[in-house]
């Protein structure tokens, strides 16, 4: 039997989401990454390492994700790891489109990364590749063989949009095969390249319901935990933003650190780094915006993303958007 319940958020650990450069070898249609908002460069390995110390000292359970761009092209990314381990960060984790750069593999343990986080975007060549590029399907799942054989754990991340979500109930046997113990569905944000684009990737409430939950069934009756945005509140649920009550940071390299990922397109960001130095910036900022109360629930979609609300004719919103960062996780009993 499969249990399924939705996941606080955690308000004892901090997650820091790295993004260490900006550059990737890839140029995926729904890529989130805007250099003109995060930077160009490459952070150095001092760098990395002081900021990473910063968020250490906030909690006894912080937790990294490494991002890039594509993390792997970071010639130093093996160092980083190791000193996100030596400052007792409770989870490593590094994201990956399956190209693994730098033989990045050979330089770190199983010990050392609790997770590398693949991501592909279909369960067939054709889909992935048209989504993320020729070639990058067979890459991301030798890359995921490999990280197997190694003794690493690994998940993998399938971003739903209409370009994808006729093959994702196709992906369980997939991940069986490959060895995956997680896998993580994302909708796609209208952000980076998306929320310049004239393509309409996003899918409605119905579509998203329709499949994605017995989709997630289908992977946990595999024995592989699942987790995917609740995305979607009924009018009489309550909204809870995790910028409030949450320890969630997303750093980029021009220094710029969000507390919310839908921010991330503007320079409203509530922190930033100066040299080694984390202060916070001046109002008007994101901050100043996640304590308003709207029916719609999150404040940031309206804003940024407002084509995801419906409303009744009478101008009721016909359902909440809740916080990107509330999931729903699914395992088998």
């Amino acid at each position: 039997m499969n249990i399924r319940k939705t996941v606080s958020f955690s308000k004892n650990a901090t997650n820091v989401f790295f993004h260490i450069l900006t550059r990737c070898n890839l140029r995926c249609r729904h890529c989130y990454i805007n250099p003109e908002q995060h930077g160009d460069n490459t952070l150095p390995l001092p760098t990395i390492e002081a900021w990473l110390a910063a968020y250490a000292e906030k909690s006894r359970e912080a937790n990294v994700i490494f991002l890039g761009g594509e993390p792997t092209l970071h010639p130093d990314l093996s160092g980083a790891i190791k000193k996100a381990k030596s400052l007792g960060y409770n989870s490593i984790t590094v994201d990956t489109n399956g190209y693994l750069f730098h033989d990045i593999l050979s330089k770190v343990s199983p010990d050392e990364v609790d997770y590398f986080s693949f991501s592909l975007d279909g369960a067939t060549r054709d889909t992935n590749n048209k989504i993320r590029g020729e070639g990058s399907y067979d890459k991301c799942v030798a890359g995921i063989r490999e990280a197997v054989s190694r003794g690493f754990a690994v998940s993998l991340i399938y971003t739903v949009s209409r370009a994808n979500i006729h093959e994702l109930e196709q992906m369980a046997p997939l991940l069986k095969e490959l060895g995956v113990s997680r896998f993580f569905i994302q909708v796609i944000g209208i952000r980076g390249k998306s929320a310049g684009g004239r393509e309409k990737l996003q899918l409605s409430k119905e579509e998203w319901l329709s499949v994605i939950p017995r989709a997630a069934d289908k992977a946990a009756d595999m024995g592989i935990a699942v987790t995917y945005p609740k995305v979607f509140l009924e009018p009489e649920e309550s909204f809870e933003c995790a910028a409030l009550v949450a320890d969630n940071y997303f750093i980029f390299p021009n220094g710029r650190v969000y507390r919310c990922p839908l921010c991330e397109d503007f320079p409203i960001h509530s922190l930033r780094f100066e040299g080694e130095k984390l202060v916070r910036t001046e109002k008007i900022n994101e901050n100043d915006l996640f304590e308003l109360s709207i029916p719609e629930g999150c404040v940031m979609n309206k804003l940024i993303q407002p084509e995801n609300l419906n409303y009744d004719t009478d101008g009721t919103p016909e359902y909440k958007v809740a916080c990107c960062m509330l999931k729903q996780e699914i395992r088998n009993s």
